[in-house]
């Protein structure tokens, strides 16, 4: 689920920062800098996990403060592919199961991917696993709250870096960036569709 990620930067110090340790000040701006965000092809930032090399520091014309070439490793929330992990449902639409796991939210197992036959409920918004017995069907429902083990199938990076509209491109620009802003940078697929997968308590009541 996490992962040491190797990075490099430049980071700048500003002067007020130079009477404490330079480790300290470049830890807390490497920080400020990637602490929950999603760099794209590598994953959500968590936090910094160490430094391993300090490069000559700078003072530039123009700029009191100084720059410092950092080398360091990230802990970073990229799960690989086939891993298993345990959320909880966040809501339900004709889109699929959307899980959170806390500190990501950016989950959806989709409709194909629940167990089957899988139906969904417009009155109660939620999904429903209609599971076959020796008596008949009986409904499971997806309620949100409720923990759920699924496996990891596939993942999406979306760069939402800005970009300056072309002027072939001016009139659509404002409604091309609302799109953009609304799409997450970094998704993750899910499924349920093989036994052990789905709510918690399919597999624990007896």
């Amino acid at each position: 689920m996490f992962v040491l990620v190797e990075m490099t930067d430049t980071v700048r110090i500003p002067p007020w920062q130079f009477e404490r340790r330079l480790n300290e000040s470049i830890a807390e701006e490497l920080n400020k800098k990637l602490a929950n965000k999603v760099v794209y092809n590598v994953g959500l930032c968590i936090c910094l996990y160490d430094i391993t090399k300090l490069e000559d520091s700078y003072i530039f014309p123009g700029d009191g403060a100084s720059h410092t070439k950092v080398h360091f490793r990230y802990v970073v929330f990229h799960p690989f592919l086939d891993e298993i992990l345990v959320g909880q449902i966040k809501s339900c639409s004709q889109d699929g199961v959307h899980v959170s796991i806390g500190f990501f939210d950016d989950i959806v197992i989709p409709p194909e991917s629940l167990q089957q036959p899988a139906k969904f409920d417009e009155a109660e918004q939620v999904w429903v696993w209609e599971y076959e017995t020796e008596e008949g069907a009986h409904d499971l429902y997806m309620d949100i709250g409720e923990e759920i083990r699924f496996r990891v199938v596939d993942e999406t990076f979306v760069d939402t870096s800005p970009t300056g509209p072309s002027s072939a491109e001016a009139s659509t620009s404002n409604t091309t960036e609302e799109v953009q802003k609304k799409e997450a940078p970094y998704t993750l697929v899910g499924s349920i569709s093989e036994p052990g997968l789905g709510l918690l308590s399919w597999w624990t009541n007896s």
